[in-house]
């Protein structure tokens, strides 16, 4: 990370563990001013901006600026944005179908949009500087909303999303039942279950080109699950909007520093 810059990810309550995966807080005073591609994680998040809001480029071209809070909803194709001024936000990462209850509809209502929540959170305010106290309030109001309106989860669904981070195959069912899946999905997490395993399997591809090992792009591939060379192609196009040589080119000078849908300019696997 530059100088001043920090991100640090924290653990949710026990009781708002099966709904958020992580919190998480991030500062940048200088942030370059650079567009950031961002991918598909699989995860909705909620995020409140202390410091300036980002720009986002819209299917026209035009880079617009953010709402200060805003829940970014599933994502099935690359975002761009870009830092206008110093950086500092506060965020809870939802699991995949974790955050039905808070939207209060359907999650696929939210896929690749980002919603305005300045309303829903008027009067929250996280003090600058202050991560912990940052996250500190985001718990209670997730709290207060977990309690009030008794979130839920569907098991049905949450047993396919936990297979899919397991990377195992899914249950074979009838053709009725699986319609009956697909509209689940729908409504609980914003996207086809086949369309979730396949965002997983491209972010498993960094984890192997960024581990230890530190495998070529094509080897990353192969042990994250792709057959060939051109369906790794493929899924770059789709889910970054270039090739995995046109991403390392961008990355020279700003290692790690590819955003994931958490907004944050860190390792794009946050998994």
């Amino acid at each position: 990370m530059d100088e001043g810059e920090r991100y640090q990810e924290h653990e949710p309550p026990a009781a708002l563990r099966p709904f958020v995966r992580t919190l998480w807080t991030y500062a940048a005073p200088a942030p370059e001013p650079t567009v950031q591609r961002i991918a598909p994680d699989g995860c909705p998040e909620l995020i409140l901006d202390i410091g300036s809001p980002y720009e986002e480029q819209g299917d026209d071209g035009v880079f617009r600026l953010q709402p200060r809070a805003l829940f970014a909803g599933q994502m099935t194709r690359p975002l761009a944005l870009r830092p206008v001024g110093p950086v500092e936000l506060v965020a809870v990462r939802f699991e995949p179908d974790g955050a039905r209850d808070w939207l209060g509809h359907a999650a696929s209502d939210a896929t690749d949009r980002r919603l305005d929540m300045t309303g829903r959170l008027a009067g929250v305010a996280a003090p600058a500087g202050d991560p912990a106290a940052q996250v500190g309030i985001m718990v209670r109001l997730l709290e207060d909303r977990r309690r009030r309106d008794s979130w839920s989860l569907d098991p049905v669904v949450r047993a396919e999303i936990e297979a899919a981070f397991a990377d195992q195959p899914a249950s074979v069912r009838s053709p009725a039942d699986q319609r009956a899946l697909q509209r689940r999905f729908g409504d609980r997490v914003g996207v086809p279950p086949r369309m979730l395993r396949s965002i997983l399997r491209f972010r498993r591809v960094f984890d192997h080109a960024q581990g230890p090992e530190a495998l070529g792009w094509l080897e990353a591939g192969l042990e994250a699950g792709y057959f060939d060379q051109p369906q790794l192609a493929r899924d770059f196009r789709r889910f970054l909007g270039c090739t995995a040589t046109g991403w390392a080119r961008d990355q020279v000078g700003l290692a790690r520093r590819i955003a994931s849908q958490s907004y944050k300019p860190g390792p794009l696997s946050p998994h």
